[in-house]
């Protein structure tokens, strides 16, 4: 587990509907952030049906989700559910962070 936060960006870089994408350097984790109306979401930037990068998909802001480009499985960014075959694991959830005028993250996992 890291106790260490990721910067990911400025606070004003990452605007509602927009994402973000980092590499937790300790843990060797890719995460994705979300800005979905102002509220931050973080996951862990990998689709759990196939290993690709969630971040290539898009973001769907009225439904909350990010959808896979590879075979189309989608997740709740606000808690990593898959809604979707071919995924049915959650995508991991991490914390998300605004301080000192910027977002931060970290693989919180055991």
């Amino acid at each position: 587990m890291s106790h260490a936060w990721t910067f990911v960006c400025a606070s004003d870089a990452l605007l509602p509907g927009e994402m973000k994408s980092v590499f937790d350097e300790v843990t060797g984790t890719p995460i994705v952030v979300f800005n979905l109306d102002g509220d931050l979401y973080a996951l862990e930037d990998q689709c759990t049906h196939e290993e690709f990068e969630l971040s290539a998909g898009e973001f769907n802001t009225s439904e909350g989700s990010i959808e896979c480009v590879l075979h189309g499985a989608r997740f709740d960014v606000r808690d990593g559910q898959a809604l979707c075959a071919p995924a049915y694991s959650p995508a991991p959830k991490f914390p998300v962070k605004r301080e000192h005028d910027a977002v931060w993250t970290r693989d919180d996992r055991d």
